[in-house]
């Protein structure tokens, strides 16, 4: 998995399965292909497409397709195959079907015998605003829009005891909560470093909904 600096404990957003570096044929490169989502965005019961493209496609690929599973304590994720995956697809398309929370995903492709594999794809987020009892998340003071000066809470509840709050910002990149606030038991406490950006709770087995925030800096009229 990937780790992150000790120092601000950010999540880098590519996801790292194996601390060797894997050998693509003879070349030194190992490609890595991109995974998109659509919708990123979905209502309990809808079905979201996942694509994983290579750089120079060629006959032969095969695609492997995996749920990105929460580490709690090494601030990363690490790759498990969804279900009835182990000989992956000939097509560069999965279709996930009743998608009812918000969870990360990964991909990678292979080819030859025995398997040769790229490495994995960056993970990408399927999120629900759709209400979970067993994960949910709570903004204080609740509202979706804020001043970068105010103080923001944003609380876990659920069926576990650990919790992380984690963010996507606008640039794709993916943060916990110690990065930009202090979490302490199941709640974040933002500082002056939170910024807009797609909101969420995660324990190892579950993921609430998601908040779109908007962090205004707020302006003075004197």
């Amino acid at each position: 998995p990937v780790r992150p600096s000790e120092s601000r404990s950010r999540v880098h957003p590519i996801l790292v399965a194996k601390f060797v570096v894997e050998i693509w044929g003879f070349s030194p490169y190992v490609p890595q292909p991109v995974l998109t989502v659509s919708p990123s965005w979905t209502s309990p019961g809808d079905s979201v497409t996942l694509t994983c493209s290579v750089e120079h496609p060629s006959a032969g690929w095969r695609f492997f397709w995996y749920k990105a599973v929460p580490q709690l304590s090494r601030y990363s994720y690490t790759p498990e195959l969804l279900a009835g995956g182990t000989n992956g697809t000939e097509q560069d398309s999965y279709i996930l079907h009743g998608q009812t929370h918000t969870a990360g995903y990964a991909c990678r492709a292979g080819r030859g015998d025995p398997v040769s594999y790229t490495r994995y794809s960056g993970v990408k987020f399927v999120w629900s605003g759709g209400v979970n009892p067993a994960a949910s998340l709570t903004v204080s003071p609740h509202r979706l829009q804020h001043f970068s000066i105010e103080s923001l809470s944003l609380i876990c509840e659920g069926n576990s005891t650990e919790w992380r709050v984690m963010k996507v910002d606008e640039d794709g990149d993916v943060f916990s909560c110690s990065y930009w606030g202090e979490m302490t038991g199941s709640t974040c406490n933002t500082d002056t470093r939170a910024s807009s950006g797609v909101y969420w709770c995660e324990s190892v087995t579950q993921s609430s909904n998601a908040a779109n925030i908007t962090i205004h800096s707020e302006l003075l009229f004197i």
